[in-house]
């Protein structure tokens, strides 16, 4: 009886496994992996006193001292080296600099070990970290420490033209600014490293980091703005943990070796890459800069497992010359976010069975999806045991209006399967939105109400998304007034409010347009001249090269009589963007950004045609 009854049992489970919509599996077992990732966070913080990302780290360096954490070029320190690296540097900045727990200080640092022991060492003292974007100059420079609060720079040689540029009005503003390095070249700006060299090695009190808990401030993180006006996202020291957990989550092990070449300055590089080698004990292998031609050498080099990547990257990798060695590497996973699916595709050709986690999220927000199917070109799964915790919708969106479409109640309207709406996901204690320092407008600006409900509140990802009829999720576009260039984001509000300095610019409407062959979309402005002026290639490209980041400078410039509006006074960019920079849809004069002729010359129908043919590379 008991045999017929175990076989009956087992067969009604296996009917219920047929019966079960697409996926149920693989939702369920990720719904346990990300609630057992969450409640282990929320455990952590829970204990008294509060264990953090450092605390996690610190049980790491403890417990496996010589075990290898960073590599770069020829250089290897282990956790134990790390650690008393920046105990050495939290000393340095308690007793010489009078650092004292809740301080913002600023770090402005190229990818190196330096960046490590540094956020180390200020989160050892109980300090908030403001990680400054290095294309930032001058007036994003210091806004981008006005915003922060930050009363101290951290910074390297590396940037001493940037430093320099803003130095008098730091030092009016009563910002100190060191170097992390053994000299200084600057005057009125002290270099650091010999101090920290000779500091003792001796633990940092925890009495410094005693008031921490889950919802202090653990560093701000810059998007968006990545022209004038950079915003400081809030990443408090939840946040921190459940980032670094991101990759253990998607497959991450103790015994992987990461390879990292995106920004430390950015949430992927350093919560999610370096984080999550601090989480689970890896090694991070850093690179200053991405290189598609030593890409895998660096992987055959340092026998990595885990590769980083944002779209563009895999794109490069995959226009790179085909090796006979292309599938002779190490790595067996890849973490990241926006690979189209004709990159994934063509990178799991040409470079073997990787597997591709892809994941969805902006440092601000509140929510974010992970691909944990493999689903090629999604970037992940609407899952229903998960979305209880993190309410989410796609709702209408007028593009040409610039806002969602709304009943006849006032409230928004979800799209259907199939349908491209705007990712809102609500905000609850579960899923906060913290926003941005020192600018509550543009907090408030993120936040859309009365979308379901009155007086419901979401937080406005300003993605487009699209949910297939088995729920997996699709990146389709950014609205407003944002779009994604060279893996940055560009507002072009700001590059408009740069643009309006141009001597002979009356008006300026930036926006960004599908170039064949590249992820995201470039950078173009239509301009209205002054009476009487006429246009300067050579002006505009020597004003944009000092004033704007390289990716956030337009490359294609159309010169027009008007500017069309709405009935509201807003600039209208859905027929510019339709139109693009074809000279035989555009009848306006139009210029492209020539780096070789350091000039805005005449795009020429040759000079179309080749960009067209993916033979004229920008």
């Amino acid at each position: 009886m008991a045999v017929l009854l175990g076989l009956l049992t087992a067969a009604l489970a296996g009917l219920a496994l047929l019966l079960a919509p697409p996926f149920l599996w693989d939702d369920l077992v990720a719904f346990v992996s990300m609630a057992r990732s969450a409640l282990r966070c929320r455990r952590r913080f829970a204990r008294s006193p509060p264990e953090t990302l450092l605390d996690v780290f610190l049980l790491h360096a403890r417990r496996r001292p010589q075990q290898p954490l960073l590599r770069f070029q020829d250089e290897l320190y282990t956790y134990e080296d790390v650690d008393l690296r920046s105990n050495r540097a939290a000393w340095v900045l308690q007793r010489h600099l009078r650092l004292s727990p809740g301080v913002t200080v600023a770090v402005f640092l190229p990818n190196s070990p330096t960046y490590v022991w540094t956020w180390l060492a200020l989160a050892k003292l109980g300090c908030v970290m403001a990680c400054v974007n290095t294309n930032a100059r001058g007036q994003a420079l210091r806004h981008a420490l006005e915003a922060a609060g930050a009363t101290l720079l951290l910074t390297s040689q590396e940037l001493q033209g940037a430093v320099e540029e803003v130095l008098p009005g730091l030092h009016r503003s009563g910002v100190r600014v060191f170097y992390l390095s053994p000299c200084s070249p600057t005057s009125g700006v002290p270099a650091l490293l010999p101090d920290i060299e000779a500091a003792p090695a001796d633990p940092v009190p925890a009495q410094y980091r005693a008031g921490i808990t889950a919802t202090s401030k653990a560093m701000y993180i810059y998007t968006s703005g990545t022209t004038g006006l950079p915003k400081a996202a809030v990443v408090t020291e939840l946040k921190l943990m459940m980032a670094a957990t991101l990759a253990r989550m998607c497959g991450l092990r103790r015994d992987d070796i990461v390879y990292t070449t995106l920004p430390l300055y950015h949430s992927a590089g350093l919560l999610v890459g370096l984080g999550g080698c601090l989480d689970v004990g890896a090694t991070c292998v850093l690179r200053s800069k991405f290189s598609a031609s030593q890409f895998w050498a660096d992987c055959r080099k340092y026998n990595v497992t885990v590769i980083q990547y944002v779209g563009e990257l895999m794109r490069y990798l995959c226009n790179t010359p085909p090796r006979p060695d292309d599938r002779e590497h190490g790595v067996r996973l890849a973490l990241g976010n926006g690979m189209k699916a004709e990159v994934w595709k063509e990178f799991l050709r040409r470079f073997g069975p990787v597997a591709i986690w892809e994941f969805y999220g902006a440092t601000e927000g509140n929510a974010g999806f992970i691909n944990y199917t493999g689903k090629v070109g999604a970037v992940g799964r609407s899952n229903i045991f998960l979305k209880p915790f993190a309410p989410f919708e796609l709702i209408k969106y007028d593009v040409a209006a610039d806002e969602p479409v709304r009943d006849e109640r006032g409230l928004c309207i979800p799209v259907g399967p199939g349908e491209t709406g705007l990712l809102v996901v609500k905000i609850t204690q579960n899923a906060p939105f913290h926003g941005y320092a020192g600018d509550a407008a543009k907090t408030e600006k993120k936040v859309l109400r009365d979308v379901l409900a009155k007086g419901d509140a979401f937080f406005n990802s300003g993605d487009l998304l699209l949910m297939d009829r088995q729920r997996f999720l699709y990146f389709q576009d950014r609205v407003g007034d944002t779009f994604r260039w060279k893996g940055e984001n560009v507002a072009t509000t700001e590059v408009e409010a740069t643009l309006a300095a141009v001597g002979f610019i009356q008006e300026v409407n930036v926006y960004g347009v599908a170039v064949p062959g590249c992820e995201g979309r470039c950078g173009m402005a239509a301009v209205r001249l002054k009476d009487g002026a006429t246009f300067d290639g050579d002006t505009l490209f020597a004003f944009t090269q000092d004033t704007l980041p390289p990716y956030a400078a337009p490359r294609f410039i159309r010169v027009q009589d008007a500017l069309e509006i709405t009935g509201t006074f807003k600039q209208c960019k859905s027929n510019l963007v339709r139109e693009g920079f074809d000279p035989q849809l555009v009848q306006d004069p139009l210029f492209f950004r020539d780096n070789s002729r350091r000039s805005y010359v005449p795009l020429t129908q040759a000079t179309f045609d080749a960009i067209q043919a993916m033979r004229l590379s920008l």
